[in-house]
């Protein structure tokens, strides 16, 4: 039962940052190319990636941090289904060029993300 409670908290810190993040480049950046959801799925990757390596080569932290990091606050920070909207509404409207660059920005940035977080931690 109280799995349940790591993983809520860090679901409700991963979800609250996620919400600041989108807000904040909604109002920076155009509307007309999901940046906040690409930069949220990238960042989340690299810490998901940061995370899992520190904590299963270069550390053994209690594993309630796995439920706190990886499941709650990385499940709930990235937006794969906001990202999968995105692509289908491009798509659907017509704009071929930007569903492209959504998909491939998305996926290359992400694993990217991985790789570095993964670099990240093996180098400490």
């Amino acid at each position: 039962m109280l799995a349940y409670l790591y993983v809520s908290l860090g679901a409700i810190v991963g979800a609250s940052a996620r919400y600041f993040v989108s807000r904040f480049i909604a109002k920076t950046v155009t509307a007309s190319f999901p940046c906040g959801t690409l930069l949220i799925n990238a960042t989340g990757s690299f810490i998901l990636g940061l995370f899992l390596i520190w904590s299963t080569e270069r550390a053994l932290p209690d594993p309630r941090w796995r439920l706190l990091i990886a499941i709650g606050f990385c499940g709930s920070y990235t937006t794969f289904s906001s990202y999968a909207f995105e692509s289908f509404s491009l798509f659907e409207q017509g704009h071929y060029l930007l569903f492209a660059s959504n998909v491939l920005a998305n996926n290359i940035l992400c694993l990217a993300g991985v790789l570095a977080g993964a670099v990240l931690a093996r180098s400490i």
